[in-house]
């Protein structure tokens, strides 16, 4: 028997869902720098936040630390009472469309915060 012409048609089935998982695969990677950068974001304004008593300072940090073409989606929210040893935070938020090019694609809401003691 010939097997030749079998391997070819199992090829042809099984290759779309490797390229699917593949695809899911790099959109994964790509939300997941996108919320470490956020992460990062999000400390860098609550470093600012703790030092400094003006919050648009710390919005400042916040874009400042994110790529530029992040940082035009994002929304910041500052949190710094003025006494030394509370808590200042910082929380950074973004939509992120995933699948886009496939599906039409689906939002994905990404969250970072952080807190820090306000030092001055």
């Amino acid at each position: 028997m010939n097997d030749r012409g079998t391997a070819v048609v199992e090829f042809a089935l099984i290759l779309p869902l490797v390229l699917l998982l593949v695809l899911a695969l790099a959109e994964v990677v790509a939300t997941g720098r996108v919320q470490l950068e956020l992460t990062h974001a999000a400390r860098e304004g609550a470093r600012v936040a703790a030092t400094v008593p003006d919050p648009a300072r710390a919005v400042d940090a916040v874009q400042q630390a994110l790529p530029s073409g992040l940082a035009d989606e994002v929304g910041v929210h500052v949190v710094r009472p003025h006494v030394v040893g509370q808590r200042a935070e910082v929380s950074v938020t973004s939509r992120r469309r995933v699948a886009g090019q496939l599906f039409g694609g689906f939002a994905v809401e990404l969250h970072a915060k952080a807190v820090m003691r306000v030092e001055q």
